[in-house]
């Protein structure tokens, strides 16, 4: 009968190591993620303001049947 070699002893501080790091970089892209969406969201109300000026200057203007009559005075 053979004996049986243990492949890998791992210590409790690899453990702890490699879950903090893992713990480390969910935290980092959580961060990330929270700042993008308010970076997103800002952006949309910017070009929301932009979209609400544009339509209203196009309100505004009349249709080629519309428009009065051109008044020409003579100089």
């Amino acid at each position: 009968m053979k004996n049986k070699k243990k492949h890998q002893v791992k210590s409790r501080f690899y453990y702890i190591f490699w879950g903090s790091a893992t713990v480390a970089v969910v935290a980092g892209q959580i961060y990330v993620g929270t700042g993008y969406r308010l970076m997103s969201g800002a952006f949309h109300r910017i070009m929301d303001a932009v979209s609400i000026e544009t339509q209203k200057n196009s309100f505004y203007q009349m249709e080629k049947d519309d428009c009065p009559p051109i008044k020409y005075y003579d100089l």
